[in-house]
């Protein structure tokens, strides 16, 4: 799957993170760059939102 926004090939946790943040059902999904953008956070800040997701048991982040 590739970034709606810029066209880079996606990793599992750029899927999860859109699909928790904007609808559990996107069919267009974001990389890191374009989502910390749109939401006007760090990179490093969703990296940590994906890691207590993942640490909560979240199934978006296996």
């Amino acid at each position: 799957m590739k970034c709606a926004g810029c066209g880079r090939e996606l990793v599992p946790m750029e899927t999860g993170l859109t699909r928790k943040l904007i609808n559990r059902g996107a069919a267009e999904c974001y990389c890191l760059t374009c989502l910390a953008r749109r939401f006007r956070v760090s990179e490093a800040q969703l990296r940590e939102m994906a890691e207590a997701f993942r640490r909560a048991g979240c199934t978006l982040f296996r």
